[in-house]
């Protein structure tokens, strides 16, 4: 059976992206830019670790992290992404309200799943092929599966600086077995990955 992992990128005190979010702040009072920029910036040195965060044969994510809509869906709220999401897989969005797919460019459909995270990963993991399903976050999201016992690989990209507030990687998570994989610094970057222990 294919693994269950996820690749967030985390302040040294561990958020993922700061309070009041907002469709022009979608890391809200964190600064997006500095979180990941080594996804940019310094993209080859980062090779391996870009290339892992999107090899998933399907991906699960929050509503949050889809974008900033609240209650009922309205508009013609896309995600972040613009025309063609960086995904080119099924995506299995996290939701409580009702809403049909939604086919882009390049390969990536969003799913907008309503009965919890169970349901999501169910969905994801009857994706054919022998690919991981990854959830991409939010930090909430990943929260959820760590809790829950369903995540296999955690892959942590830690910027050094610290954010003081916002949505934190383990808050509400019950404590855990790590076994450290790897690690790795580079220039505006430490990657670090952690099997859970079960």
């Amino acid at each position: 059976m294919s693994k269950v992992v996820c690749d967030i990128s985390i302040s040294a005190d561990g958020y993922s992206a700061g309070n009041n979010q907002t469709e022009e702040r979608p890391f809200g009072d964190a600064d997006g830019s500095i979180l990941h920029a080594w996804m940019f910036d310094t993209s080859e040195e980062n090779r391996a670790e870009l290339d892992a965060v999107t090899e998933a044969k399907a991906f699960i994510m929050g509503r949050n992290m889809f974008g900033p809509i609240r209650g009922e869906w309205s508009g013609d709220w896309t995600g972040w992404w613009g025309p063609q999401p960086p995904y080119h897989a099924p995506v299995f969005v996290l939701t409580h309200y009702h809403r049909d797919p939604l086919v882009m460019d390049g390969g990536t459909t969003f799913y907008f799943v309503t009965d919890g995270i169970e349901a999501a990963l169910k969905q994801a993991r009857a994706v054919p092929g022998d690919g991981d399903v990854a959830i991409a976050g939010g930090a909430t999201t990943v929260n959820q599966y760590m809790a829950a016992g369903l995540l296999d690989e955690l892959r942590l990209h830690i910027v050094p600086f610290t954010l003081g507030g916002g949505t934190r990687v383990f808050d509400g998570v019950a404590p855990l077995k790590l076994e450290q994989i790897s690690s790795r610094a580079a220039t505006q970057i430490t990657h670090v990955t952690y099997r859970l222990v079960r």
